[in-house]
């Protein structure tokens, strides 16, 4: 029987592990099948304390689980796929096909990006549709690509881009981004970012190589294809907690709900990060949570808060 398990290996997961490690509750850490969370697929962290250039979100990440392991943290791959409490107080967690039992669960599982409803988009996923620049932007060097969305990830999207494609074309629904003033003044200054507002995504072009456009609605206008061979969905993020539903208290969105603290629903199960903050969702405060629930599972398993607060 485990101590305390931590689902997730993102800012809050792996901050958990250095903080339920250092108090000698020797944690396993779940990473999921993308160890690192989203933010290994961030190219410059501008805005994580002491990094006055910034910092490739990879190598921190890969950072925060040295500093983890060095501390004690254990690391296992695999997807959660159920939860159960048991009769005895305590919580089994099935990873694949095995077994866990732990007096203490920290769920840091993240959120997922959404993708737009496309006739072809199962066909042409990797073959020109894609939801992440970094990932994927190098193939697109000195061609066309267009970035779907508005907030800050559609903005970082195609400023990323725009270093390495010819043009960037940036398509929103609405009038207006919801991004920060930041990040939107980056991306109008840029001259090689073109801007539809009004307009929306309803079908793709393609041939036996994959995507050669997409097909535009414009202020209810007769469809427009704009020839681009890469096209990026920034439109958005789901929480990854279907494997507690049924068992956690979540919102109509999925994301967890959590009361003074990191506290759920369910005794000995705590909440961290993006998989439960849908307001702020950035790495440091993803961070921060994992660190409280760290220190939460601590004083649960030790006796001095014997429950959820609820």
């Amino acid at each position: 029987m485990e101590k305390v398990i931590i689902i997730g290996s993102g800012p809050a997961g792996l901050t958990a592990a250095i903080y339920a490690a250092r108090a000698a509750l020797e944690p396993i850490v779940i990473t999921g099948m993308q160890p690192g969370g989203q933010l290994t697929t961030t190219s410059i962290v501008e805005n994580w304390p002491g990094y006055s250039e910034g910092v490739d979100g990879n190598k921190l990440m890969q950072e925060m689980r040295l500093q983890a392991e060095k501390m004690g943290a254990r690391f296992q791959l695999g997807q959660v796929t159920r939860v159960e409490k048991e009769a005895d107080g305590l919580i089994s967690i099935w990873i694949d096909d095995e077994k866990l039992t732990s007096k203490a669960l920290i769920v840091a599982t993240g959120a997922s990006a959404l993708t737009l409803d496309l006739p072809n988009k199962a066909k042409l996923m990797g073959y020109g549709l894609s939801t992440c620049a970094t990932c994927d932007g190098f193939f697109y060097r000195n061609k066309k690509v267009a970035v779907v969305g508005g907030g800050d990830s559609a903005m970082e999207e195609a400023s990323y881009l725009a270093k390495l494609a010819s043009e960037v074309t940036l398509i929103h629904r609405k009038d207006a981004f919801r991004a920060s003033k930041a990040m939107q003044e980056r991306v109008f200054a840029n001259p090689k970012i073109k801007i539809m507002f009004h307009s929306e995504i309803v079908d793709t072009t393609s041939d036996s190589q994959g995507l050669t456009g997409v097909v535009v609605k414009t202020n209810g206008k007769e469809n427009v294809v704009i020839p681009v061979d890469g096209l990026f969905m920034a439109i958005g993020h789901e929480p990854n907690t279907k494997f507690l539903k049924g068992l956690v208290d979540m919102d109509d969105k999925g994301y967890l709900l959590t009361q003074k603290g990191t506290y759920t629903n369910v005794v000995g199960i705590f909440a961290a990060g993006d998989v439960e903050d849908k307001l702020y969702r950035q790495a440091v405060t993803a961070a921060g949570r994992g660190c409280q629930a760290a220190l939460q599972a601590e004083k649960f398993i030790e006796g001095i808060e014997h429950s959820s607060p609820h």
